[in-house]
């Protein structure tokens, strides 16, 4: 396997407005976004095909182009959400750009490759007002035969279903949903709108987008049309986290208390069963020294997803700091056996070894 990811899903708790600036924007049409520029398939023709004729080198040798200073140079920015042409003008990528140049660049040189979505990771991060949930996609290959996964972020947790292949028009409903949500929280709502449409354009059931949509017509406080798509998203989903979240926000805001305590519900339960949610709470939980409950809210994301070594690793330290180094030394032994890489296991044994000279100092006094 080689190691990338991108943020797709975004939930927006504020539903104040806001003043929306109007800025003049370039929007690529479809076919523009995977388009490989001229420069690009010559490099790929003197650095890749004609050099080599087995599909593993040439995999090997994709990769170096992209990453090589020679090559593409490529540098990772979580905000640039760019077209290929874009991507190389600028030397630049967030995870999904990322993954969509690769898919292209890789049926260039004769691989079959397609994109992949996950439908939930642990990547929780907050920007600007906005919490945002971050979705993932990474390039899914076969090589004479066998699968294989590329993902730029290898520390990434995937949910229990792990990637599965979508179609180029739902990566592409990624794609202007990501632009939507950017220039949703720059406040300029029209260009958003025009995003986000052509994300529905892609797939009508994108439901990120109609979620983002919800939150963009609640900006302009248009409560009736945020209502329809929220209610749009659950139709689909019906458990869509920021979906919920949002929409009983709404409900609560118009008067609406029996629906927003509906949908609370909902989230709740949803929550309650969400191994990613309960180790978030556990991060907040420890954050804020209350180690008790983070033991709480890890062993719960332990239990619902055992086979995920931070978690284990969540659990091991909130123990530790309670002062339980021998619960702590399990966790950190299931965390090692766990780890998803030989780096990553020799860290836990380093955590392991120091936790048990700590546990043989204290009963030798």
């Amino acid at each position: 396997m080689i190691g990338w990811n991108t943020f797709a899903l975004l939930a927006v708790t504020s539903l104040s407005p806001a003043p929306a600036p109007q800025v003049a924007m370039d929007i690529p049409a479809p076919e523009q976004i995977m388009a490989v520029p001229p420069e690009i398939k010559t490099l790929l023709r003197e650095r890749v095909t004609d050099t080599t004729n087995s599909p593993e080198n040439r995999l090997q040798r994709l990769v170096e182009l992209i990453f090589d200073p020679s090559g593409l140079g490529l540098q990772y920015d979580t905000e640039a959400t760019l077209t290929i042409a874009e991507t190389w003008q600028q030397r630049r990528a967030n995870c999904l750009s990322f993954t969509l140049l690769f898919v292209a660049l890789a049926r260039e040189v004769g691989l079959e490759a397609r994109v992949q979505e996950v439908g939930q990771v642990v990547t929780w991060y907050q920007d600007q007002g906005l919490i945002f949930n971050a979705g993932h996609v990474n390039a899914g290959l076969r090589v004479n035969g066998r699968p294989a996964t590329m993902d730029l972020d290898s520390n990434v947790l995937y949910d229990s279903r792990g990637p599965r292949q979508i179609s180029d028009r739902r990566a592409l409903a990624h794609f202007y949903n990501n632009r939507g949500a950017d220039q949703l929280a720059a406040h300029d709502y029209a260009t958003a709108r025009r995003y986000f449409d052509l994300s529905l354009q892609m797939e009508p059931r994108f439901v990120p987008a109609w979620s983002n949509l919800g939150v963009l017509e609640s900006r302009v406080n248009d409560l009736t049309a945020a209502s329809h798509d929220f209610e749009t998203a659950l139709s689909i989903n019906k458990n869509h986290a920021p979906s919920l979240h949002n929409a009983s926000k709404l409900y609560l805001q118009i008067g609406d208390t029996r629906r927003a305590a509906q949908l609370q519900t909902r989230l709740e339960r949803s929550r309650d069963k969400d191994p990613f949610y309960q180790f978030m709470q556990g991060v907040a939980a420890e954050r804020g020294g209350d180690y008790p409950l983070a033991v709480h809210y890890y062993g719960k994301a332990v239990r619902l997803y055992g086979r995920a070594h931070q978690f284990h690793f969540g659990l091991a330290r909130a123990y530790f700091l309670s002062g339980n180094n021998r619960q702590a030394e399990r966790e950190m032994v299931r965390a090692r056996a766990l780890g998803g890489s030989d780096e990553q296991r020799a860290i836990y044994q380093t955590k392991l070894d120091g936790i048990r000279r700590l546990e043989a100092r204290h009963a030798a006094h």
